[in-house]
């Protein structure tokens, strides 16, 4: 079993079908002043890869804390229709968090969060982890938001030191980080207990210190990126995979190893929950060559390496070629 812990909460999506207003001579539509339609989306990084993992067919189970309110018993419905075991979800009165999505002309997204004194934030260390647990998924908001950052914390450490394969993806969201340096410590600070690093170009460039990072100018490149990733590899992760979005993705290995396979072309509808996506592919496809340790991703070739990454990077488009996070089940991505 594969758990993943961290946020559930509800995308709103801009329908692509809102109308603007005509302008004041009845002609042509006139640019801007008109309030989108938002549609409701299932969301969350962890939440979207709990499902992701569902699909594809791996077991997997979700760890989190969800709201007793429509959108939290709609999120629940989501997990076990994607056949993700919910017995690790402990839940609250407090209110769904919010993501209103702004989506680019390319078809990237970014978010706006209302998270204040919601249902997940409140999550609390769970006693144990199922015995069938041989892997933990961790990342995101999750990881930012206290007082729950703390316990999705102590779960990682506390599983890792149990020997259990941990895999993070940072996701970075700046505008819920109040001190980017305090955080950036921190993330070093939880290596020596991942097994899997896996996150964006971008992302790893605002880890680094290398530019703004998701959401705004970047500077250093991918050279800045490299460097990073081979400190970051040195403090204890197994492997370092890099997205680089429709370009593909990067492996990195400790004894200086890299492959990278690029991205498959798809019409983009858009990005949300591609990343996600490839977190769960990548789990799945480890899982399927019998990798879901340390020793074991050590032991990987290179041409295990590019049957995982070409399966992360095949569910990944098929992800953004359909609106909002609906990741493929195993028939579609089968290669």
């Amino acid at each position: 079993m594969i758990v993943v812990a961290g946020e559930a909460l509800i995308d709103l999506v801009p329908s692509p079908q809102t109308a603007l207003p005509l302008s004041p001579d009845g002609g042509s539509p006139a640019p801007g002043g008109t309030l989108p339609t938002l549609l409701p989306r299932r969301g969350g990084g962890p939440y979207n890869t709990a499902v992701a993992l569902g699909r594809l067919g791996s077991p997997a189970a979700f760890c989190s804390r969800i709201s007793t309110d429509a959108f939290g018993e709609a999120l629940l419905a989501g997990l076990r229709a994607g056949g993700v075991d919910t017995a690790l979800v402990q839940r609250g009165s407090e209110p769904t968090t919010l993501a209103v999505a702004d989506i680019s002309p390319d078809g990237s997204a970014g978010y706006g969060f209302y998270a204040d004194g919601t249902a997940d934030r409140l999550f609390a260390l769970p006693t144990a982890l199922p015995a069938a647990a041989r892997a933990l998924s961790l990342g995101t908001c999750s990881l930012v938001l206290e007082p729950g950052a703390s316990a999705y914390e102590s779960l990682l450490r506390r599983e890792a030191g149990r020997g259990v394969f941990t895999a993070l993806d940072p996701n970075i969201r700046p505008g819920l980080i109040p001190d980017p340096d305090a955080y950036r410590a921190r993330f070093r600070s939880w290596l020596p207990d991942v097994a899997l690093l896996k996150l964006s170009e971008e992302d790893a460039l605002w880890l680094a210190g290398s530019g703004e990072g998701p959401g705004g100018a970047v500077g250093g490149g991918r050279d800045a990126v490299l460097a990073a990733a081979k400190e970051w590899l040195a403090a204890g992760p197994a492997a370092i995979v890099l997205t680089h979005g429709g370009d593909g993705l990067t492996v990195l290995t400790p004894g200086g190893g890299a492959l990278t396979v690029p991205g498959e072309r798809v019409t983009v509808v858009d990005t949300i929950g591609a990343g996600d996506t490839v977190n769960a592919a990548l789990l799945h496809r480890l899982d399927a060559h019998d990798a879901l340790s340390r020793t074991a991703v050590a032991a990987l070739g290179t041409e295990d390496w590019h049957d995982i990454l070409r399966f992360a990077a095949r569910a990944a488009a098929l992800t953004c070629s359909r609106a909002g996070a609906e990741p493929p089940f195993a028939a579609e991505v089968a290669v």
